[in-house]
């Protein structure tokens, strides 16, 4: 058996790595309610220079957590969300929706020459009125629902985690959800421009905005 010498207690390794980010990061221009969940989502990405590309519109971590707080459902883009979701810290166990293995979304996707993802949007309905979306992973989940939001086709939620990752339409995604937010009124999103996203940055969000608490016991 090795003798290796390291931290074994969870919430000190916690504080340690947040000690840490709040060195490294540039996080001046965060208010402090935005901090916490820039902090989080740092440490999801183990890169501290992700503080430059984080975006908050001005009132998104206030509209996304009175959201939790009052009970609204979380709809996702995929499963992973879902499972990454810490459910001990959502303040009203919320519950989290995600209709990509729906029956009817991949008849809706062939219908309108899409992908899954981004047809599994028309299936949150009027229970998205309020409630928070995440979306980590789908930049045509993100697109759809700026489409529709825009079109007045569903309704508005209290805020868009826009955080999808990857080499195509990602970062094109995001960036028109911060050029689309003025010309639909109510929009609060929190996203990160460029490549970077993904579903553990987007869990590590919607963890922080659940509670205020920084590290759970």
């Amino acid at each position: 058996m090795f003798g290796f010498d390291y931290v074994t207690d969870g919430a000190a390794i916690y504080r340690e790595s947040f000690s840490i980010i709040r060195a490294e990061s540039d996080l001046g221009r965060f208010s402090p309610d935005e901090e916490v969940v820039a902090v989080r989502m740092i440490h999801a990405a183990g890169q501290t220079d992700l503080a430059e590309d984080i975006v908050f519109s001005p009132g998104a971590v206030a509209a996304a957590r009175a959201a939790l707080e009052a009970g609204k459902p979380i709809f996702t883009d995929v499963t992973m969300i879902a499972s990454g979701i810490t459910r001990r810290r959502l303040p009203a166990d919320n519950e989290v929706i995600c209709t990509l293995h729906d029956e009817r979304t991949p008849g809706l996707a062939a219908e309108l020459g899409t992908t899954r993802t981004a047809a599994a949007v028309d299936l949150w309905g009027d229970r998205l009125a309020g409630a928070v979306v995440a979306i980590g992973n789908a930049p045509t989940a993100l697109y759809h629902l700026l489409d529709r939001l825009r079109d007045g086709e569903l309704p508005m939620p209290a805020a868009v985690l826009a955080i999808p990752v990857g080499f195509v339409g990602a970062a094109e995604s995001k960036q028109s959800t911060i050029d689309v937010a003025p010309q639909i009124p109510g929009l609060e999103y929190i996203t990160v421009t460029g490549r970077r996203g993904g579903s553990a940055i987007t869990c590590a969000a919607l963890n922080a905005l659940a509670t205020k608490r920084e590290i759970l016991p």
